[in-house]
């Protein structure tokens, strides 16, 4: 039965053409939503942790060849990139020399099939809105499909509830409105009800690369297959040291109740906790969101669990139109797919450098990541060039949005090599091969140009 709520939403998922099984977990959530749960994780219950790092693990050459033979790789490519004014998928984003994400990342995998003699399938978690595009981005690579495995496989989707009694918000302005999806923890409700998680186990693949489209860095390197493949764990994440950027972000930390592995995002921080959830020292490690999961280990889970895997919740709560903030307020359900780490026994973390980390979430990355401070090599692999990571701070009222991005970068983004920041406050244009040395900060007013092959050092007004 369940209340009239959850009845109706159940009602509108079906009338979609939602999975059963996605319809199910939904229902799983909308239960813990009306007996008051909030995901929230306080500080008293957790402890920092430490983990081994990459570059002291020793893995056998020939085992991680043979552990990559057995990987499939799926990159999650649902985002549209609409906090940057996009209206497609963000992953084609052009990047450089005309390669969009999506072509620098079927070039890797192109790479690496040659080079190990694997068939290292290539499968995009797609939405419904980011789907055509990118099947006919990738179309072009002929090579690219591997005999028995689709190319994509769709996340689910799920109604908006009114924050006010939890029905299914109608917005008939614009119906899509009305839908979100469920966070990327999605990703195992998809692969059983997709069917994929049974034709990769049937064709004799024993795991998965999972990371974000828009993080470069997240190749499907051999010797991390190999590490995960030796460990016997049946679920790993990469971690990155945390920098000052991240102090807004989620970390990873032991719950002291029973000394599973959690990932508190910053949605499940209490706001006493936020002090803590900033303190790098305490909490060290926060997620690259490049996972690997061993499948045999997530069948079992998942049959035993009624393919429910039952992460913790996010409760999201925004208004129904993001752009209309008088428009009703509504609570989004979701789950982030690195929190299964507490859901496998015996899953585990790895330390890994900076250069696997390399996600795109503003136009202020997109500017790194266009500049010199990144080499691609013939192995379609990022490089870093310079010395550091510059920090870069655009003017949002001008730089936000990639259209209005593009128009004041028109021959392409600065020299940052040499750069340890920039910021720009205010319109202002660049022109052909500016370099930029040291801590920059450039102001300026509509019509402000930054003159071709300038050399910007220090505080620079016009």
């Amino acid at each position: 039965m369940g209340s009239p709520g959850l009845k109706a939403a159940r009602e509108k998922m079906v009338a979609e053409g939602v999975d059963e099984v996605a319809i199910e977990t939904f229902a799983h959530y909308y239960r813990l939503l009306e007996h008051g749960e909030t995901g929230m994780i306080p500080e008293s219950s957790i402890e920092p942790i430490d983990m081994e790092s990459l570059a002291d693990v020793e893995v056998d050459p020939e085992a991680a060849a043979a552990a990559i033979r057995t990987t499939a790789v799926i990159k999650l490519n649902g985002g549209l990139g609409t906090s940057m004014g996009m209206d497609r998928a963000k992953s084609l984003l052009c990047v450089r020399k005309g390669m969009s994400f999506l072509d620098i990342i079927c070039r890797q995998v192109l790479h690496l099939r040659a080079e190990h003699g694997a068939p290292l399938p290539l499968v995009f978690m797609n939405s419904f809105r980011t789907s055509e595009d990118t099947m006919a981005a990738v179309a072009r690579y002929d090579a690219l499909p591997v005999a028995g495995l689709p190319l994509e496989f769709l996340q689910n989707k799920e109604p908006k509830l009114l924050a006010k009694d939890l029905t299914p918000v109608s917005w008939p302005k614009d119906p899509d409105l009305e839908w979100c999806p469920p966070g990327h923890g999605d990703i195992y409700t998809a692969l059983v009800g997709t069917g994929l998680l049974d034709q990769l186990l049937e064709a004799g693949y024993e795991r998965v690369f999972v990371s974000n489209s828009d993080n470069l860095g997240a190749v499907p390197d051999p010797r991390l297959a190999g590490w995960f493949a030796q460990s016997g764990a049946p679920f790993a994440i990469e971690a990155v040291r945390r920098t000052a950027s991240d102090r807004k972000g989620g970390h990873f930390a032991r719950r002291k109740s029973d000394g599973r592995l959690v990932l508190r995002e910053t949605a499940q921080t209490l706001e006493e906790d936020k002090a803590a959830l900033a303190d790098l020292d305490r909490h060290r490690y926060c997620s690259t969101n490049n996972l690997w999961v061993d499948l045999r280990a997530l069948r079992e889970v998942m049959d035993q669990r009624g393919n429910i895997l039952g992460l913790p919740l996010i409760r999201n709560t925004k208004t129904v139109d993001p752009g209309d903030k008088t428009s009703p307020e509504v609570i989004q359900v979701e789950t982030a797919m690195g929190a299964a780490i507490e859901v496998f026994e015996g899953a585990t973390l790895i330390e890994v450098g900076r250069d696997r980390f390399v996600p795109v979430k503003t136009t202020n990355d997109l500017l790194v990541l266009r500049s010199d401070v990144y080499d691609i090599g013939r192995d379609f692999v990022l490089d870093q060039a310079a010395d550091q990571v510059p920090f870069v701070d655009l003017d949002d009222a001008v730089f936000k949005l990639v259209t209005e991005f593009d128009k004041r970068f028109p021959e392409g983004a600065p020299s940052l090599k040499a750069a340890t920041s920039l910021k720009v406050a205010g319109d202002v244009t660049f022109g052909h091969g500016v370099q930029v040395v040291g801590d920059v900060t450039v102001e300026g007013g509509k019509g402000t140009r930054v003159d071709a092959g300038s050399v910007l050092t220090g505080a620079t007004g016009a």
